[in-house]
């Protein structure tokens, strides 16, 4: 069973990568799903970088217009154990 647990909240945009970039409320992997509070597949991380007390995640959005999602917290999909 796939349960949902907070990645954190959208910063901003990179204006050179066009990546969704949010401050990591917890551990994420490179290619894990991302997805809104209401469950729509947002993207995948694309990236984990910063300081390893704090870390940054860059995520490759899959919709149109992710400015949309600035300030609004997101998710990643991981398995019930």
């Amino acid at each position: 069973m796939k349960i949902r647990a907070r990645l954190g909240t959208a910063t901003h945009v990179s204006a050179s990568s066009g990546n969704l970039i949010l401050r990591a409320a917890r551990e994420a992997k490179i290619g894990q799903v991302v997805t809104s509070g209401k469950g729509k597949r947002i993207g995948v991380v694309f990236d984990v970088f910063g300081p390893v007390e704090s870390p940054f995640v860059a995520v490759r959005p899959r919709i149109e217009d992710p400015e949309r999602l600035v300030r609004k917290d997101l998710f990643i999909e991981r398995k019930e154990r």
